[in-house]
């Protein structure tokens, strides 16, 4: 029988495709991946080379996904990466192809 995959996590994916849909929100969560700690938003501004507000605009779409997580530390905001969310990301060709896609957890 074919089932599809049920509606809530169809529409979890599609929130998570869309937040990725844009080059400069895939390096700001490859760049926080890879350094595997929180940064503040000047950091990732001198390394993506975009304006703050840009890069604000980028991580708040990023934040609402929980793809970035942020905490206050004094009067700045930190990001870091939310790795739970991050593993359980289904890659789009295993949706397209059919193979079972993880789903996500209550982290996520």
């Amino acid at each position: 029988m074919d089932e599809l995959l049920d509606r809530s996590t169809a529409q979890q994916y599609a929130s998570w495709f869309r937040a990725l849909a844009d080059p400069t929100r895939v390096q700001i969560v490859e760049y926080l991946a890879r350094h595997a700690r929180p940064m503040s938003v000047g950091e990732i501004v001198a390394a993506i080379g975009l304006a703050q507000s840009t890069v604000s605009q980028h991580l708040k779409i990023l934040t609402e996904v929980r793809f970035v997580l942020v905490e206050a530390v004094g009067t700045a905001r930190h990001y870091r990466i939310n790795d739970a969310c991050v593993d359980c990301f289904p890659s789009a060709a295993d949706v397209v192809m059919g193979r079972p896609a993880p789903h996500p957890n209550g982290a996520c």
